[in-house]
């Protein structure tokens, strides 16, 4: 996935304000069926919320596992949530419309 700018990410973490958290890690942490869950949440929304209920010192890790493993990309974090964004595989299940990149 490409690199988004500044202010694609602003215009993703507003749709994300009213976001309710659509994937939880507690105590056991990124399993296969948290990466399964949430690749499913990413194709379906394209924009997730994910609550860190455990391991909340290790958030900055973990969101970087998540980005590598699911080929998303962090577009903000809030307190103990992570914002990731990945736009549909295919083009016509896009629901996200980014602003332009200038130039």
């Amino acid at each position: 996935m490409g690199e988004l700018t500044g202010k694609q990410k602003r215009y993703l973490r507003g749709l994300a304000h009213d976001l309710k958290p659509t994937v939880y890690i507690g105590k056991h942490g990124l399993t296969e069926a948290l990466y399964e869950s949430a690749e499913e949440a990413l194709e379906h929304h394209e924009l997730i919320k994910v609550k860190f209920v455990d391991f909340k010192e290790e958030k900055l890790e973990l969101a970087a596992q998540i980005e590598e493993r699911l080929d998303c990309e962090s577009v903000g974090k809030i307190g103990h949530h992570v914002l990731f964004f990945r736009p549909a595989r295919a083009p016509e299940h896009r629901q996200i419309k980014l602003p332009k990149v200038a130039g």
